[in-house]
């Protein structure tokens, strides 16, 4: 049954619904632009041989792919603007349990371990600038944390705020930085250089190189999460969603330009590096400090977005008595999950200060993209069952546009498992163990519940 009315619903633990278009396309933005394309386009680089129109090719295509789930979830969050996103589809579409295990998988590693990476850079790159020992980079990764917590409880309005000025101020450096590295560099017309591609390996270095970019793109979802926040989302949030994802498309690529533009494809691919020794073209000694300052922004918008956003995952799976019940609560005061941001706040920063998330995200973060196939797949289910439901917005190309995501997240997927079979094992056992918690949850509910 469709749970659309919810979103409508008021009383007590409803949350207010203050954002609007900008604001959404903004945290989209802003939660997919972390250090990502600071860090990977040397990666895909190497992977394509040094061909730079192929790795160019492949950030194209990468975006086209996360474009076409961003118009597979348009459809959905218009039809659905409930809190939850992607847990709310899944749900309705496939039943409680493998919403749950997304849920539970999300809050264990996937969004907390994301949080938690992006707090300890924030601290490493932070002793680039000001000196800083093991145990101060550690202190400044829980502080980020608590920071962006806080913000977050004071107010739906206020963290979006932040949200909007830090997603503008680096999206605006890193595009004036990519065009002064295109007008400066030195190597001329970028998609010119030799190719040293062997065209017998093209196709597995291609899969091999769009992995990495598919999680450079990763997080444009998380904002389905925060739908039941939308002002008038059945206009709102498939504009914000679409523009969002093409907007990303154009500063990776533009990002790319300008790094081959400085460096040349062959400098690109050899550092490890590429953004500080690209800017040196165009900066000289001063690039350190000046993409040293850009990635803190970059990182702190990330977790911002993510704070802003996956607690009201677990607000909806509390709301539906499959998660702590005291998760579903909204602070009358600011009218926010405060304990669900709280949740998760506490829990990134153990993962933070132990270190562990990193060995965890290696083994999960793959199976994340199950989910988002399940999600693509939910709008054929939809479709189906749901012939006359209202849809303001559909997706265009259907079934052609949500068929080429799911397929590509089942690639994703696939390739995983077959080339690095023992992590993929651990990490959908990983998942699985969520199974006899969403029992026991259900079981206590039902336990709670008064007789009828």
């Amino acid at each position: 049954m469709s749970t659309s009315t919810q979103a409508d619903a008021s009383g007590p633990n409803t949350l207010r619904r203050s954002l609007g278009f900008t604001d959404l396309a903004l945290v989209t933005v802003g939660t997919v632009i972390g250090s990502g394309i600071f860090l990977v386009p040397s990666v895909v680089m190497r992977q394509s041989g040094l061909d730079p129109r192929l790795a160019l090719l492949i950030w194209t295509v990468g975006g086209v792919l996360s474009l076409l789930g961003a118009l597979t979830y348009a459809e959905l969050g218009a039809m659905q603007p409930d809190a939850g996103g992607l847990y709310v589809y899944i749900r309705d579409a496939f039943g409680a349990l493998p919403a749950f295990l997304y849920g539970w998988t999300s809050f264990l590693v996937i969004a907390s371990g994301s949080v938690a990476a992006l707090a300890v850079a924030f601290g490493n790159y932070s002793s680039q600038i000001v000196p800083l020992g093991p145990a101060s980079i550690k202190l400044v990764s829980i502080a980020v944390i608590a920071v962006t917590a806080a913000i977050n409880v004071a107010g739906t309005r206020k963290s979006s705020t932040v949200q909007n000025w830090t997603t503008a101020a680096k999206v605006i450096a890193l595009v004036a930085l990519s065009l002064a590295m295109i007008a400066l560099g030195h190597h001329g017309d970028p998609a010119s250089a030799a190719s040293t591609s062997d065209p017998g390996d093209t196709t597995v270095r291609l899969g091999a190189a769009m992995i990495g970019v598919l999680w450079a793109y990763e997080g444009w979802q998380y904002v389905t999460f925060s739908a039941g926040e939308a002002k008038d989302p059945q206009r709102t949030f498939p504009r914000a969603i679409t523009v969002a994802t093409f907007g990303l498309i154009a500063i990776y690529v533009l990002a790319n330009l300008g790094y081959l533009s400085a460096l040349g494809s062959a400098a690109v691919g050899r550092t490890d590096h590429v953004a500080v020794d690209a800017v040196r073209v165009v900066a000289g000694s001063a690039a350190g400090t000046i993409v040293g300052s850009l990635i803190l922004v970059s990182i702190f918008s990330a977790a911002n977005g993510l704070m802003l956003t996956a607690s009201r995952l677990y607000y909806a799976m509390a709301r539906d008595g499959v998660f702590f019940q005291r998760l579903a609560l909204v602070s009358p005061r600011f009218g926010t999950p405060a304990f669900a941001i709280t949740a998760i706040a506490v829990w990134s920063a153990i993962l933070a200060a132990s270190g562990t998330f990193e060995q965890l995200l290696t083994y999960v973060v793959f199976t994340g993209w199950i989910f988002y196939g399940l999600g693509g797949l939910s709008v054929f289910v939809y479709r189906r069952t749901q012939p006359n439901a209202a849809r303001p917005f559909r997706v265009p190309g259907y079934p052609v546009t949500p068929a080429l995501f799911v397929a590509s997240a089942a690639l994703l997927v696939f390739d995983t498992l077959r080339t690095q079979p023992m992590r993929a094992l651990i990490g959908v056992g990983t998942v699985l163990v969520g199974t006899p918690a969403f029992y026991l949850w259900r079981r206590t509910r039902r336990a709670s519940s008064p007789p009828a």
